[in-house]
């Protein structure tokens, strides 16, 4: 058996220290002008109190700075973990990568545009520790333009009627979670996005906690395409088989009209003894409408099980981890 050797360093690293009781997952995307901000006021907030904590920083293939800033916290404090992905994943793939890698018993998620406040987290926390799996920041005097809130209250509607859930703001990452009630939903997080809206459907409990929340400095990156694309993608992740009944609904509506057309076209043409062409070949139209909504509704249960069986490529790929 080969010999292995140690070097001794000397250098305290995230191994050699104890789990601590919270963890912070912060997504970063060209954030190199907030990081070291962000960084300051976390341990201010968090530095006086009684947990002992490790912040994660999940660098989403940024194309500034932001990489570099964190290696420097990480050099300088052993509690700054940090991974970067090889390109821009989007958000929900870097929270997964931070959940994955967060050892305390209470994870905080947050963005590090600083729009989320670092002084509300341990309010967070204690919501968790008081006895809630999930505690739900729910973003107060908010200061989104009404381009980007407004649909946001439309998705968020949506989410309520298909989760069951009624909280009254699903988008804000800011939240804090007890790890047992993250880890049955690892094997979905990243693929699905809306994380809180995902641990929240497996019955986790829930209370709301305001937070505070700053207008963001620069452009929003959910232009109106971008949200119209995640109003669909909650409608294809949320809603039971949305394809199934749109063609149940099909085919149920084209065959109850098919059925009443051609009642009415029996009685005309037994009453007024004159056969009408063109309304029978409307029926025909209308029952081949609602065969192929039903056999729509049928496809639709072979594409989802076809498509929970094969998405087995990595939602993200690691270019550094620290």
């Amino acid at each position: 058996m080969a010999r292995i050797e140690t070097v001794e360093t000397g250098r305290v690293t995230e191994a050699d220290l104890p789990a601590p009781d919270v963890s912070i997952v912060v997504t970063l995307f060209n954030e190199a002008a907030s990081v070291e901000e962000l960084y300051r006021r976390t341990i201010a907030a968090l530095d006086s109190g009684p947990r002992t904590f490790e912040l994660i920083f999940v660098d989403d293939g940024s194309t500034d700075g932001t990489f570099a800033a964190v290696e420097r916290l990480h050099g300088g404090d052993p509690r700054v973990r940090a991974v970067r992905f090889k390109r821009n994943f989007g958000q929900h793939p870097a929270m997964h990568a931070g959940l994955s890698r967060a050892r305390g018993d209470v994870v905080v998620t947050m963005d590090g545009d600083l729009q989320n406040q670092p002084e509300d987290i341990p309010r967070l926390v204690e919501a968790v520790e008081a006895g809630n799996d999930v505690a739900s920041g729910r973003r107060r005097a908010r200061k989104d333009p009404v381009g980007r809130s407004l649909p946001s209250r439309v998705i968020n509607g949506m989410l309520r009627r298909f989760t069951g859930v009624p909280i009254s703001d699903f988008g804000c990452a800011f939240n804090a979670y007890r790890r047992g009630a993250v880890e049955p939903m690892l094997g979905s997080i990243g693929k699905q996005k809306f994380t809180k809206a995902l641990i929240l459907s497996g019955g986790a409990s829930v209370i709301e906690v305001d937070v505070a929340h700053a207008p963001r400095h620069g452009p929003s990156r959910y232009s109106p395409l971008r949200l119209t694309r995640l109003a669909l993608h909650v409608l294809a992740g949320y809603w039971p088989q949305p394809i199934q009944w749109i063609g149940v609904l099909l085919g149920a509506v084209s065959s109850l009209l098919a059925f009443g057309l051609g009642i009415y076209g029996v009685v005309f043409w037994i009453g007024e003894s004159n056969f009408p062409g063109p309304l029978f070949g409307g029926v025909a139209v209308l029952s081949v409408l609602g065969i192929q909504g039903f056999i729509l509704a049928l496809i639709g249960e072979y594409l989802g099980r076809i498509q929970r069986d094969v998405e087995g490529r990595p939602i993200y790929t690691i270019d550094r981890e620290l």
